[in-house]
């Protein structure tokens, strides 16, 4: 029996970590698939390392420390999954409400390309805060879009 969980509670799920979401909504298959992927990719690119790296201030560690090759993967394999457990829990039902996501999974993807340059006030970000820093960006870009789209198509 499938429990009424509401959209975001599905989408919190799937950012403690992908696949999660998956499981609440019933999508046994795709959310194995998920997780098999997250731990693939997490462990291929060392992403627990870098983060706490990371978070402990150690930013040129943590890129000696990641496999970007690897890396390059995560934000859009970590956004399909919050974006498809939102949206099969019932959220995300609307004209391009798909844009703030693929805008956060998009953007992260080129944080992750300016990771080992890109400083504010002199401090380097790194392969954890840059693509943060920017998924935000594109999450916000996204948003915007979908507005402007959702305005202009009223307006028609």
């Amino acid at each position: 029996m499938k429990r009424n969980i509401p959209p975001y509670e599905m989408l919190l799920w799937s950012v403690a970590l992908p696949g999660f979401g998956q499981f609440l909504n019933g999508k046994f298959l795709k959310a194995v698939v998920l997780v098999v992927l997250e731990v693939l990719i997490n462990m291929g690119s060392r992403l627990n390392l870098a983060i706490i790296s990371s978070f402990q201030g150690e930013i040129d560690l943590a890129i000696r420390q990641v496999d970007f090759q690897w890396l390059m993967f995560y934000p859009c394999v970590y956004m399909f999954s919050i974006y498809d457990a939102f949206k099969d829990a019932g959220g995300a039902q609307g004209p391009h409400d798909t844009l703030p996501f693929i805008g956060c999974a998009f953007i992260g993807t080129v944080g992750l390309m300016f990771a080992t340059k890109f400083r504010i006030l002199g401090v380097l970000l790194g392969p954890v805060w840059c693509p943060m820093l920017f998924a935000g960006v594109g999450l916000l870009a996204g948003a915007i879009l979908r507005s402007l789209l959702l305005r202009r198509e009223r307006a028609a």
